[in-house]
């Protein structure tokens, strides 16, 4: 069983916040591009801190993406299956020394 479904509760939490904070980025992102109206002159120019905090955020939504999705790839201890050698029976263990 791997980490992901032992922790089903945080990993839907963590896919939250990645929209949540891809959202945001896509919201700063969508203040800062400026549109024209019909007869051509810019009627909407956001500020540069709108497109430093869309960066921002689309590094940070990058940064969680690879932490969620490292997630399913992490290796769970408890399915190890630990092959060994078999005992050796005393009568085998010591050789005689005559």
């Amino acid at each position: 069983m791997s980490y992901a479904t032992k922790n089903l509760k945080n990993v839907l939490g963590s896919i939250a916040g990645l929209i949540l904070v891809s959202a945001i980025g896509l919201c700063q992102f969508y203040a800062h591009v400026p549109f024209k109206d019909a007869a051509g002159p810019q009627i909407a120019a956001g500020g540069g801190m709108h497109l430093l905090l869309a960066i921002v955020m689309a590094v940070f939504a990058c940064f969680i993406g690879f932490l969620v999705f490292s997630v399913f790839l992490r290796h769970d201890s408890d399915d190890d299956l630990h092959i060994t050698f078999a005992p050796v029976p005393n009568h085998l263990s010591h050789k005689d020394s005559q």
